[in-house]
Formats: structure tokens, C-alpha cells, sequence
């Protein structure tokens, strides 16, 4: 008896392994990323201990094939990562699944919720560094998300999609009426100001414009339930937590709300939703002009959320489904340099550091940019700044490994050889913000050094590279 169970098993294996391939297969899967209570919270000038977790925190995968090649996209509820992580990750995922590393992208929503994946010195300012531990588990933990994604692959139908979603971003970085602008930690005047305050008499105008887009691409069983939506949109986070909580922000609740309005999205195996972090490196939730009212802890991200979800969901019965995609991606590191310090900043910051008085749980703007400074004047003269296309079909994603600007990804929107195309930021590292060459003209807390950590020119390499890279996979 147990050698006739035996023959059937590897028979009806047999047939598994020799049945031809659907044009398209897709699986998808997440895998819990959430630390323990008690680590640092990062997102601030100073750190503080979690005291709860009000949602955990998860790696959220989608794996693609097309017959000849797999691509994975991989986001997570984490503030940044590490490029050592990203690193470890793929290389796990290489070796387990056969996912080239090269066609994996790992990017990171930024909630401001998370503890550190960044290392024990999330500012020193090196592209190589020994893991420590919730690093080593979060790495294994995408690629366990992704041999789990692997694992369910099915045949699939795809569409692509977006939708406009405009009430919810807003460009953080004001001009002001003349004579109003308040000093910066560096006792230098700025011509913009971050956060200027909602409601400020003295604004006068936004330095820039957000992308309101929504972009999407859905996978579905043939003629069937959804498998996994794939959501990039620019929106920096929304806020509002509890005290000391962990949560994934607004990303996390996007992902459960439209999970929620899937016929079927229990099911074995799940629907599942994934919200990647667009280009928002100067955009956020504040209407500077109309502000609203206070509001509890968690209310406001759980309107954005359930608000976006529910656009994509009507979007979604407007798509046009195929079963074929093309799959392809290129993968490079540039060798862009660190911001460089000159000496009159060096000695601003010994200054500054010898003559303030550091006063226990008070963040100090010039002590903190102080050490940053000379941490940064330390650095080694170039990064390795990963930057990656993928191809979907008729799909091109760009990442960046930075808080990038609204104007980069409609920049590369608009410059693609792909029509629809769109922008990942914190992928595969975090470098810090990304201005254009237009805003470090225009100063500003994105563009300080400490804040932003590359040289001016980074946009354009980064620019330069995506589109280089999409013109080689586009003439396949």
C-alpha cells in the first residue's frame, strides 16, 4: 500500500513539473517584520522607546513569471532599510527561490512608526555595515515572504491602473512673505521653509507640486478573484499614532481596507494588498492653507486609507485584463558622491557642540545637525547608491533609495519609453532626501546637510541611470 501511495505521489508530481506553463503566473504573500516592544522608535530627532504595538509590520511580497523570468516586489512597513539588509535579503532570496537578486525590489513605505532597520548608527553614513540583529530578521523574514509568494505562484491575468487621489497630498515646502522666515539650525536664512505651520498668515506659495496619481497593477486568477494589488502613490505618511506605538501607518490600513472589499479576500491563499511609498520626499497630509481640526489618535490615517482603497477598488472594475507580461529588470549601484562639507561648517559644528548645553529627552536642532555634520565629513567619498527598472508587460517601476521629490517621478513619468510608468522611493537602502538641483538653490530642512546626505547632482545620475536602464529593457 505505502509503495502504490508513493508511485501515485511522484506520478501525479510528474505531471505537475511536465504540465506547460500559463503565460503569466503570480503568488503573493506577507510575512510578519514586527519587532519587540522596547526598541527604538525612529522618525524623529531623538529616539524613543515602543510601548505597544497597535498593528504589526509586515513584508508584503509579490512574485511574477513569465515563463522565462521572475521578478519580485517586495514593500515593507519600515521606515528604511539598510543597503546591507536589502543585500542580505536577495542574496537569501537567489539562493532559495533562483529570483535573481537583480530582479527583486525591496522598498520601504517610511512610516514613522517603525523601529530601526537601519543599524545600531542609522546616521553613519556608509553603504556597508555588519548586521545586527532585528536587521539579520528582517532580511530573512522578505525572504521568507517571497519563497512564500513563490510558492503559491498560479496562473494569472494582469491590468494596470490609476486613479486620481489629490485630497490627500499637499507640497510641504512654503515660500514666505518676505522678512518671515525664521533661521535654520545653521543660523543661515532659507528661502523655503518644511512644515511652515497650517494656517500661517505668511505663506504665499508652495515650492513645487505632488503627484496626485495613484498608480496600481492588479493580478487576478484567470476570469477570477484577485491575487495581489500592487498600489505606489506619494504620500510622505500620515501620523496621528499613539503614544510609543508601532504601526505601519496608513500603508498597513490601505493594504487591510481593500483586502476588505474583495469578494473571496479571505480565502486560502489571501488576497493581498500592497502600498508602496511613491515620490514624496516634499509632500505630507497637511493642508497648509485649510487646516483641519485635531483629530484622534489613528482617525485620520484610517480616512486615507479606507478613501484610497476605495478609489482603487472602483478603478479596478474599469482595468482591461491580459494573461501575457514580459518580465525584466536591470539593476545598478552608482557611485554617486557624499555631500561634501566644507571647513566653515566643520567648524561651525565643533563650535556648536562645545558651546550647547545638552539638556536629557530635548532635541536640539544645531547639536543634532552638529554631529551629523561631522559624521558626514567622514564619510568615504562615494556611495553605493542602488537604483533598479523593473519591466511588467507594458510596466516600468524606477526606484530610488531616497526620499525622493514629487517632481523626480513626474520627471521620469513623463520621460519614460514606457507610457505607464511610475516611481518607488527608499528602495533597496536609505540615503535620506533627494532635492532636484532647483531646491538645494532654495535651502530648506530637505536640503540641509545631515538631512541630505548626496551630492547636489544626485537627482540627475539617478535620472540619467532609470532612464537608461528602461530604454534597455524597453528594446527587447
Amino acid at each position: 500500500m505505502r509503495t502504490l501511495i508513493l508511485s501515485v505521489f511522484i506520478s501525479v508530481s510528474a505531471l505537475a513539473a511536465d504540465a506547460p506553463k500559463a503565460p503569466l503566473m503570480a503568488g503573493a504573500a506577507t510575512s510578519n517584520i514586527t519587532p519587540e516592544i522596547g526598541g527604538d522608535i525612529i522618525g524623529g530627532f531623538l529616539p524613543f522607546p515602543s510601548t505597544h504595538i497597535h498593528d504589526e509590520l509586515h513584508a508584503r511580497c509579490l512574485v511574477l513569471d513569465d515563463g522565462k523570468a521572475r521578478v519580485a516586489l517586495v514593500v515593507c512597513d519600515l521606515l528604511g532599510i539598510h543597503r546591507s539588509v536589502s543585500l542580505e535579503a536577495r542574496k537569501l532570496i537567489e539562493k532559495e527561490t533562483g529570483i535573481a537578486a537583480s530582479n527583486v525590489l525591496i522598498s520601504c513605505t517610511h512610516t514613522h512608526s517603525a523601529t530601526s532597520a537601519l543599524g545600531d548608527s542609522p546616521r553613519a553614513y556608509v553603504s556597508d555595515m555588519k548586521l545586527g540583529d532585528y536587521q539579520r530578521f528582517v532580511a530573512r523574514r522578505i525572504a521568507d515572504g517571497v519563497k512564500r509568494a513563490a510558492n503559491l505562484l498560479r496562473p494569472a491575468e494582469i491590468a494596470f491602473g490609476t486613479v486620481e487621489a489629490p485630497e490627500h497630498v499637499f507640497v510641504r515646502r512654503w515660500f514666505l512673505k518676505e522678512g518671515t522666515m525664521p533661521p535654520n539650525p545653521f543660523g543661515k536664512i532659507d528661502k523655503v521653509k518644511m512644515n511652515p505651520g497650517a494656517g500661517n498668515a505668511n505663506l504665499v506659495e508652495p515650492a513645487g507640486v505632488p503627484d496626485t496619481t495613484v498608480s496600481f497593477i492588479a493580478l487576478r486568477e484567470p476570469g477570477g478573484r484577485l491575487i495581489s494589488v500592487y498600489s505606489a502613490y506619494g504620500l510622505h505618511y500620515v501620523g496621528g499614532v499613539g503614544n510609543a506605538h508601532i504601526s505601519a501607518d496608513y500603508y498597513g490600513m490601505y493594504c487591510e481596507a481593500l483586502k476588505k472589499l474583495q469578494s473571496g479576500g479571505e480565502s486560502d491563499p489571501p488576497f493581498v494588498a500592497i502600498m508602496a511609498n511613491g515620490t514624496s520626499g516634499d509632500v505630507n497630509n497637511i493642508n497648509f492653507l485649510h487646516p483641519r481640526p485635531s483629530k484622534p489618535a489613528y482617525e485620520q490615517m484610517r480616512f486615507v486609507a479606507e478613501d484610497v482603497a476605495g478609489k482603487v477598488n472602483a478603478a479596478l472594475a474599469k482595468v482591461t485584463w491580459s494573461s501575457t507580461a514580459p518580465l525584466d529588470a536591470r539593476y545598478r549601484e552608482l557611485g554617486i558622491a557624499w555631500r561634501k562639507i566644507d571647513a566653515d561648517l566643520i567648524k561651525w559644528a565643533k563650535e556648536t557642540e562645545a558651546t550647547t548645553p545638552r539638556i536629557q529627552g530635548k532635541a536640539d536642532l544645531p547639536l543634532a545637525y552638529a554631529g551629523r555634520v561631522q559624521r558626514l565629513a567622514e564619510a568615504s567619498p562615494e556611495t553605493k547608491a542602488p537604483v533598479q527598472i523593473i519591466r511588467i508587460g507594458d510596466v516600468c517601476i524606477g526606484s530610488s533609495p531616497c526620499e525622493t521629490f514629487a517632481e523626480t517621478g513626474l520627471e521620469f513619468k513623463k520621460r519614460s519609453p514606457f507610457p505607464r510608468s511610475f516611481m518607488v522611493e527608499i528602495a533597496h537602502g536609505y540615503y535620506g532626501y533627494m532635492p532636484t538641483p532647483r531646491h538645494f538653490e532654495l535651502g530648506g530642512y530637505e536640503t540641509w546637510p545631515g538631512t541630505n546626505n548626496l551630492e547636489p547632482q544626485a537627482s540627475v545620475k539617478i535620472m540619467d541611470a532609470l532612464l537608461e536602464m528602461a530604454a534597455e529593457v524597453k528594446g527587447k
